[in-house]
């Protein structure tokens, strides 16, 4: 019997060790939240986990799909993500209102965001937005159309002299029903939905915010700031972002293999493939080769453009801490 026993204990023991041993080769977990719904606009973190690129960089990460009533700030302020992806006019936005968010990483260079008009509007230029209704995100995208009406001297409250801001769904119904003469749209997609639609692009006048020197830096990786006390999770944020790189190479090379992987992880079936290929070549003209760096002219341009508001900046002084090095120093 003693020896039944001892037998039994010692199979216990090996048993525990290997349950310890596979404990301690677990793969580090990541939660990131998504801006949006699943789509061709995040198609280099869903290569990264498809490909393996972070099981090599020892991580075990999650994607949680965005959607219209999902602030990321408020999810990560609420422990609900380790890693948010958010536009900075947000992110800064936040930080002002005690959400300490802190740029790690900022994959996008470019901003894909437009006003788009109809030209039977009579719109020409930004100097014949006056009197007319135009279709503004919020949720904080909000911003930089704000930064850009008040650097143009137009009031938002509607009127003769000012603008009248249509709360714009995420859809482009504003423009197709002449509810508003200019609707908010993205290079990689609202802008194709209004094609789509049946409106050709002759009849169509595109202002791009990149054009009016009003862009501000979009799909940045943010985190809370006291996480970067810690050096395991800057560490593992460091093998987060290089693996996130690394897919988004692929996506490049590879658009069409990217946009199926998006595919397989719509839940939704809600996407189609081509308008998802077509998503994720626009995207990567976006990315456009970047190495996750924040460039600083960027930065401060965005700041710029975000202080610039006269009596209702979106912001009231300039940043202190939002953004870091540290992460992408170690890539």
């Amino acid at each position: 019997m003693a020896f039944k026993a001892l037998k039994a204990l010692a199979a216990s023991s090996v048993f525990a060790a290997c349950l310890a041993t596979g404990a301690a080769e677990a793969a580090d977990e990541l939660t990131l939240q998504l801006k949006w719904v699943t789509q061709g606009q995040f198609a280099g973190y869903y290569v990264a986990k498809d490909k393996g690129f972070y099981e090599e960089e020892d991580l075990d990460v999650t994607i949680k799909p965005g959607g219209p009533d999902i602030a990321p700030p408020q999810v990560i302020a609420g422990g609900g993500a380790d890693v948010i992806i958010d536009w900075m006019p947000s992110a800064l936005a936040s930080r002002e209102k005690g959400v300490p968010l802190v740029n790690i990483a900022q994959p996008f260079k470019k901003s894909g965001m437009m006003l788009t008009c109809r030209k039977d509007t009579g719109i020409t230029s930004p100097d014949d937005f006056k009197g007319k209704t135009l279709g503004v995100w919020f949720f904080g995208n909000e911003y930089p159309f704000l930064s850009w009406m008040s650097q143009l001297g137009l009031p938002t409250e509607g009127g003769a002299d000012g603008v009248t801001v249509l709360k714009q769904g995420f859809n482009v119904d504003p423009l197709l029903q002449k509810q508003a003469d200019c609707v908010s749209t993205m290079t990689y997609n609202e802008y194709w939905q209004v094609i789509d639609a049946g409106l050709p692009a002759e009849e169509l006048i595109v202002f791009k915010y990149e054009d009016q020197g009003v862009a501000t830096l979009e799909d940045g990786l943010y985190v809370l700031e006291s996480t970067l006390d810690d050096a395991a999770m800057v560490d593992k944020y460091t093998r987060f972002v290089r693996a996130s790189m690394k897919g988004w190479a692929y996506a490049a090379e590879n658009p069409e293999e990217a946009a199926e992987i998006v595919l397989e992880n719509d839940a939704t079936g809600a996407q189609t493939e081509k308008h998802q290929v077509r998503m994720v070549g626009e995207i990567n003209k976006l990315v456009d080769g970047s190495d996750g760096k924040l460039d600083m002219a960027a930065y401060e341009r965005t700041v710029k453009s975000l202080l610039s508001g006269g009596s209702d900046p979106v912001i009231t002084k300039e940043p202190e801490g939002a953004i870091t090095t540290v992460v992408t120093d170690g890539l």
